[in-house]
C-alpha cells in the first residue's frame, strides 16, 4: 500500500516536471535565440549557447527607438494600474457596503464591458479620442485601458471586501473615522493581498495589450508590444533582435510578480469562502 502511494506521488511529480518543461521551453528557446547572430540562427537548431551576441540587445534598445517604447509601456501600465486600483477600491466599497436600488444591476452592467469583443469599440473610441486630442498620448491609453480594466478590478475587489466584517466599519465609525478613513485604515490593510493580485492582473493586461495600442498610437506613446511587429519586414524577420526585445519585455513582469508573490496565494483565495 505504501509502495503504491509512493509510485502515485512519483508519477504526479513526473507529470508536473514534464508540464513545467513544456511551459518554459518556449521562453528558454527565445533566450537562446536572442544570444545568437544571424549566421548562428540560420546555421541550424542547437539547444545550448556558449556566447552572447550583445548587439541584439544593444542596437534596438539604445540605438533604435525600442528603449523609448519600453519606457512608454512602463508609464502606461503603471499609470493605468494605479488609477484603476484607486477608482475600483471606492466603487467596490460602495457596491459592498451601500445597498441602494439598482446597485446589483449596475454592478452586473459594469462587468458586461469585458464581455464584448474589443474590436467592436475601436471605431467609436478612435473618433472620440481624435476629437479630444488624446491620440498617441500616454494619458489617452491609460484612460482607454481603464474602460476595460476597471470593471474587472471592481468585480475582483468587491468579492474581497464582502468578506470583511461590517463590524470593523462600525468600530472605525465609533472611533471617529470617516468613510475615507475607514477605507484607508481598515479596508486597505485587510484587503492588501487581494489588492496585490488585482494590481498584478491589471498591470499584465495593460502591459500585454496590443490591439488598441497599435491603433491609438503612432510614435510618441507607442508601446513595446506593438514595436515588436516592426521586426517583421518585407525582406525577412530579424529573429535575434525580436527575441532580445521579447526577453526584455518579460523582465518587468517577472520583477513585478516576484515582488508581490507573497500575496498571490492569499489574494487568490481571499473571499473564496464566505462565512
Amino acid at each position: 500500500m505504501r509502495h503504491r502511494g509512493q509510485t502515485k506521488l512519483a508519477s504526479i511529480y513526473l507529470v508536473c516536471i514534464l508540464l513545467t518543461i513544456i511551459t518554459l521551453f518556449p521562453i528558454y528557446w527565445m533566450v537562446i535565440i536572442s544570444m545568437r547572430s544571424k549566421l548562428e540562427i540560420f546555421a541550424g537548431p542547437k539547444l545550448y549557447q556558449t556566447s552572447i551576441f550583445i548587439d541584439n540587445y544593444y542596437r534596438p534598445l539604445f540605438k533604435d527607438i525600442y528603449g523609448k517604447f519600453l519606457i512608454n509601456s512602463l508609464i502606461i501600465a503603471t499609470g493605468n494600474t494605479g488609477l484603476v486600483l484607486l477608482l475600483a477600491m471606492f466603487a467596490s466599497y460602495a457596491f459592498s457596503r451601500f445597498r441602494i436600488f439598482g446597485s446589483g444591476t449596475l454592478f452586473f452592467w459594469t462587468i458586461t464591458n469585458r464581455m464584448a469583443p474589443p474590436a467592436a469599440f475601436i471605431l467609436p473610441f478612435f473618433l472620440i479620442f481624435t476629437k479630444i486630442r488624446l491620440i498617441d498620448t500616454h494619458i489617452g491609453l491609460i484612460l482607454l485601458y481603464c474602460i476595460f480594466n476597471l470593471p474587472f478590478a471592481i468585480w475582483l475587489l468587491k468579492g474581497m471586501i464582502d468578506v470583511i466584517p461590517k463590524e470593523l466599519d462600525e468600530v472605525a465609525a465609533i472611533d471617529g473615522c470617516s468613510i475615507l478613513g475607514t477605507i484607508w485604515h481598515v479596508i486597505l490593510p485587510v484587503a492588501k493581498p487581494g489588492l496585490a493580485v488585482t494590481a498584478m492582473m491589471i498591470w499584465i493586461f495593460s502591459w500585454n495589450e496590443y490591439l488598441f495600442a497599435s491603433i491609438m498610437t503612432s510614435m510618441k506613446a507607442r508601446t513595446i508590444t506593438t514595436g515588436l511587429a516592426e521586426f517583421v519586414t518585407i525582406i525577412g524577420t530579424n529573429w535575434g533582435e525580436m527575441a532580445a526585445v521579447s526577453v526584455v519585455c518579460l523582465l518587468p513582469a517577472v520583477i513585478f510578480l516576484g515582488y508581490i508573490q507573497k500575496y498571490i496565494i492569499t489574494g487568490l483565495t481571499f473571499g473564496a469562502v464566505k462565512e
